[in-house]
């Protein structure tokens, strides 16, 4: 074999390895923290 094929063979053995693990993603979750309101003045403890 030419040296550029052995290239080109490794090039595509390499990319199909990283495709192989790239699919292996961690899940990603989001935590919602409900939003508390202000206290509103009313005027009952004047």
């Amino acid at each position: 074999m030419s040296k550029s094929l052995k290239l080109v063979a490794m090039f595509g053995m390499v990319a199909a390895i990283a495709a192989c693990t790239s699919g292996q993603t961690e899940e990603e979750f989001v935590v919602v923290e409900p939003i508390s309101t202000e206290p509103v003045f009313t005027g009952k403890y004047d």
